[in-house]
Formats: structure tokens, sequence, C-alpha cells
């Protein structure tokens, strides 16, 4: 399982910690490790032009003691520094002494008033603060305010460039200085390397509220943060590379923010039939699916369904025809579900268009319920809180965003915190879909992030594959939880392989759900 903490369970990991090490042991470690991940990206170190973009933070120490690390393996180390007067006093002399340079990037020397508006972070700014003020209050029509004509040149023919600028503690986006050399670093060519996090990215949620460093790679220490693992934050940071300080012991007394599932995670959770197996078992799902005008739903739930394992799928609704024709494995009936035969789980509302009898009859029985697409529209929050079983609700952003009465952007840019409040609302566990996948339970906890997935799943009928995939997996006894973070784990690896960098329709999907399996299990 990876694991990722808030920023107050790290500082107080860190101050645990370092009340049992020497002093400056961990920021040694980090930027031994950051050293390493650089030398490697470098390949070769020697005459290599290294730009450090140095904030007053621990982050701008791991910069420095990072750089005289190379410097000393022969790479040309220049040391940008925004805040000359707040720079690491310690990390500063090491460069120095190992031969590196150092630019200051205000005009004049001076203070840049880079300092976030509660002054706690170098070169960002609280979300309500101007993003545009330099040291004299003013910014020049290109946004270039208070920025050195020698610190922009420092970064012509860099081949690596390190972003120190703002801690894990940093708000809002980079002010104009820092955002005007992040812009010079990205239009150099050179790699970018954040440390411990892309400055200007909220490490607790993955937020960008204005500039921000993209990373090629990004060196975290300790444990992961969950604005690395969630969008937009998670493609800012590029490549992550997690090291080792010395803090898993003193996580363990915190828990996590977030976590994301492995192979060996997903092997442990997958269902596999025994000897004695049989079809009611292995799980019986039911869905309530399709309609006249959108009957290719209910065949592509049912196809999930299937090829997720399940003992036998019983589908009811107009779509009987479509569904047999395709899988004439499946069970079919007029309805309603109560009167279409056992099931461990129904899966509700791909399809549907506006009639939602079919659906209320589905909830109001006594097993777990996935709903997705129109169910979502349809349903009754009153009937959903009040259920005793397993509720999941699987909205994408546009769809989670009419529940919460918000914009899809709030959703996008905002994703543990609406998933969160939508599980908290609706007392059922919520899979929120998209180029991140997440998924909360209603009593709180980690939220489970989905690692898996390409680009080329955004294609019509997706959804309902992980519907029916998702459903096939309640019904084999999964907690909604568990279910959730699987299928979404086995259709984002199945829409990759399905895809191999090519475009692919969502029976494309379905068919490689059994090869996602397989690859699981031989991990």
């Amino acid at each position: 399982m990876r694991t990722a903490y808030s920023v107050d369970s790290v500082r107080a990991a860190e101050r645990a910690l370092m009340a049992r090490v020497p002093d400056g042991a961990l920021m040694q470690r980090a930027a031994a490790g950051l050293a390493v991940a650089c030398g490697q990206l470098l390949g070769r170190v020697y005459g290599a032009r290294v730009v450090l973009l140095v904030g007053s933070g621990d982050n701008g120490g791991d910069a420095l003691f990072a750089g005289a690390r190379l410097a000393r393996r022969g790479a040309g180390v220049t040391a940008v520094l925004l805040a000359p007067d707040r720079v690491h006093g310690g990390g500063l002399a090491a460069l120095l002494r190992a031969g590196g340079r150092v630019v200051d990037a205000p005009v004049g020397g001076g203070a840049d008033g880079s300092a976030g508006a509660d002054g706690s972070a170098d070169g960002s700014v609280d979300a309500d603060a101007s993003a545009d003020a330099s040291a004299d209050g003013s910014a020049d029509a290109d946004g270039s305010a208070g920025v050195s004509e020698r610190a922009l040149a420092a970064l012509d023919g860099a081949r690596l460039v390190v972003d120190g600028i703002v801690g894990i503690g940093g708000k809002g986006g980079l002010r104009a200085p820092a955002a005007r050399l992040v812009r010079a670093a990205a239009a150099s060519g050179a790699l970018i390397v954040s440390v411990d996090l892309p400055s200007g990215v909220d490490a607790d949620t993955g937020q960008v509220r204005g500039d921000a460093v993209r990373a090629d790679a990004t060196v975290t220490f300790g444990t992961y943060k969950p604005g690395l693992l969630v969008d937009p934050g998670r493609e800012y940071a590029g490549a992550v590379r997690l090291v080792d300080i010395g803090l898993d012991g003193e996580l363990g007394a915190h828990d996590a923010a977030l976590e994301a599932l492995q192979y060996a995670d997903v092997e442990r959770l997958l269902p596999v039939p025994g000897a004695e197996s049989d079809k009611y078992r292995r799980g019986v799902v039911g869905v309530v699916a399709g309609s006249a005008r959108y009957p290719g739903a209910a065949v592509l739930c049912v196809a999930g369904a299937l090829r997720a394992g399940a003992g036998a799928v019983r589908y009811v609704g107009p779509a009987a025809d479509a569904v047999v024709a395709r899988f004439p494995e499946a069970l079919v009936s007029a309805g309603p579900p109560a009167a279409a035969g056992r099931v461990q789980a129904w899966v509700a509302g791909p399809g549907l268009g506006d009639d939602d009898a079919f659906l209320r009859d589905a909830v109001a029985a006594d097993v777990p319920v996935l709903i997705d697409a129109d169910g979502l529209r349809l349903v009754d929050v009153s009937a959903v809180r009040g259920r005793d079983a397993p509720t999941l609700l699987t909205p994408h952003a546009g769809e989670a965003a009419a529940l919460l009465g918000v914009s899809r952007e709030e959703v996008e840019g905002a994703r543990l915190a609406s998933v969160r409040e939508l599980a908290a609302r609706y007392s059922a566990t919520v899979l929120l879909k998209g180029s991140t996948t997440v998924v909360a339970s209603p009593g709180g906890g980690a939220v489970r992030v989905n690692p898996t997935g390409t680009s080329w799943l955004a294609t019509a009928g997706s959804g309902d594959v992980l519907s029916g995939l998702a459903g096939s997996l309640l019904a084999a006894g999964l907690g909604a939880g568990d279910a959730g973070a699987v299928g979404a784990f086995l259709h984002g690896l199945a829409g990759r392989l399905a895809a191999e960098g090519a475009p692919v329709g969502a029976q494309d999907v379905a068919e490689a759900v059994p090869l996602a399996w397989r690859d699981v299990r031989g991990a």
C-alpha cells in the first residue's frame, strides 16, 4: 500500500525524529537522496550546468546541500536566491565551499517580497492575495517584477534546474518574481526537479491556484504527500521518487490521508472461486440499466460484470434483447428488480433515461447497491441515506458537481474535498471518476486514490463497464470501499492494456478486464 500523509502529520513526525537525531541529520539525508536523483537524471554530472532556485525554507536548504554535493562531483552549480536575507545559512556556506556560485534574484539584492501573505512560504501567496506584487508593490507589464537580469541569465545553458522555492506549507500560486524564473526555466529546455513538492501545488489537496512549477520529476522525503498523487498536482509533479529519511516509525502514530493500492494489495482482495464454489457463492449481480434510447449502456454494464467474475448476471430492463444477443449467459427479466430472483448486489443507473421506477426498487433492496449515471440524477437522497446495506456512488466530475451544487471546475480542482463531502452528505461510499479516481467512505478515514488508468479511458461507455465491474466485486462480498478501489484499479489497468497508446472503445476495455486480472495475479 502506498500511503500519503498530511502536512501536519509530516511536520509532527519530523519534529519527533529530529529530537532523537543529530542536528541537521534529516536535511542531510534529504539532500543526499536529492543529489543522487539529480545525478541519475543528468547521467554525467561532471561539467553539467545546474541551477538551484532557492527560497528561504527547508526546501531551499535541501537544494543548497544537494547542489554542494553535485558541485563536488564537478557540476557547475549556480544558486539563484529568491530571498537572500533569509536563505539557509548552512546550505549556502556548503555550496560556496564546494565551488558553487550565487546570484540574487531580486533587483538590487534585497528581499523580493515573495513570502506568502502569512509570511510562511517563499514565492507563494495565499489564494486571496495578489499574485503580481513585487518588493516595492509594483509589477512590470510582462510579469517580470523584481527579477534581476543576472538571475535570468543564469538559466541559459542549464541542463538541470532544481526547484527549491516553496516548501510543503506553501499556499496559493507563485508570486511574480518566482513565476518569471520558473517560466524562464521551462523555456530553457532544462530538466526541472522539484524538492519534496512542485512549488505552487498544495501539498494536502493537489490544488493549483495560480502559477506553479511543472516538474519533470519530484523527489519527496519521508512519505508521499497527497498533492503528489491527486490531480491537478499529480500532473505537475512528473515522475515521483520517495527518499527514505527515517520517518516511518514516527508516521505510524498518525492516520494516513491517502492510500493507493498496489498490485499485491489488489491480488489479496481479488475474489477467486474455490473447489466448492457455485454461481451463487461467486456472487450474482443484478443490473438495472439501459433504455430504448440507450440499450448499449445495459450491454456494457453487463459486460463489465461478467468479465469481473460474477457467478451470474441478472439483467432487468427494456434492453433485454440487446443484452441476450451479446451475452446469452445473462439472465434477463422484465422486472421489477424485486421479482427478478436472488442477487447479492445491484448496479443501477447507466442509460436509464428518466424512468426511476426500477431504480427505486433496487435502492430499496437490502443488498449492496452501486448507483451510477442517470441513477445519480434520479435517486432520492433520503433513500440513499436511509439504507442499511452498503451503497457505492460512482459520479464523474460533472455529476458530482450537480450533486454538490457547485461548478465542475470546483470539483476538478478540489477532488479530495469534493469526494469527502459527497460521502458525508449521502452517507455512502463515493468513487469520483476522472483523471485521478478517488474513493471515500462515509465514516472518513484515508481516501483511496487509483494509481492506474490512461487518458484513452475518456470514451463513451467506459463508466458503464466500470459500474458492472465494481458491482460484480460487491456481489462477490467485497466492501464498498474495496469494491470501488479494486474496480477502478482493474478498469484502469484494462484501459492501459487495451489501448497500448492508441484509441479504444468501451467494449475493448471490457474485453481486457481478464487480461488485467491475470496481470495482477501473475505480478
